[in-house]
């Protein structure tokens, strides 16, 4: 059996829960096809079959991605996306108070995260904390060094898109709030910074 969704023209996070919406609704050996006109919507999209471990195929045609989702391999019981500590940065500087100080702080904290052998399993970054993962930001290279460890790195979209930033985004992928909303409730633990 397969399932047509079409979410052309949709902003994120609708194309995302809307197939997760028609694999729930489908029995076993079903395929799902999503069909978007954005990169994001795509690679969201992607990341939600790839979660539940599912067989993806995507067609290019046109301007429109088609994603083909094979729900055979997707688990009987939905596996745990996020388990263990999540990070949550909502803002480019840390703490309250002076923001020449809080820069400093951030640097600090993130340069020290990297040092360490015991990390998040993955960074949310919202608001202007997305700006951190930009081009220009003065923790690239720490946010580079944690990606490289391991630590999966997400920026808001919408965040991204408030600052005009999503062509300078140097670290991490992109992501959106159903998303991050999932990390949160499927974490362990939340450290809020």
């Amino acid at each position: 059996m397969e399932k047509v969704v079409d979410a052309r023209g949709q902003a994120c996070p609708l194309p995302v829960i809307q197939t997760k919406k028609a694999m729930e609704a489908l029995g076993p050996e079903a395929e799902v096809v999503t069909i978007v006109d954005n990169e994001v919507a795509r690679d969201n999209v992607l990341k939600l079959a790839r979660s539940l471990e599912c067989e993806t195929e995507v067609r290019e045609q046109g301007s429109d991605y088609y994603i083909h989702i094979r729900k055979e391999a997707m688990p009987t019981t939905r596996l745990t996306v996020g388990t263990g500590q999540v990070l949550l940065v909502s803002a480019a500087t840390l703490g309250r108070g002076s923001d020449e100080l809080g820069s400093i702080l951030m640097r600090s904290f993130l340069y020290s995260l990297s040092e360490t052998e015991v990390l998040p399993r993955r960074a949310l970054f919202i608001n202007s904390g997305v700006q951190l993962c930009c081009q220009g930001s003065p923790v690239l290279d720490s946010l580079l060094a944690l990606e490289q460890k391991g630590m999966e790195i997400l920026a808001c979209g919408t965040c991204l898109d408030y600052y005009h930033l999503k062509d300078k985004l140097c670290v991490g992928s992109i992501t959106n709030m159903y998303t991050i909303i999932e990390h949160l409730m499927a974490a362990e633990k939340v450290i809020t910074l």
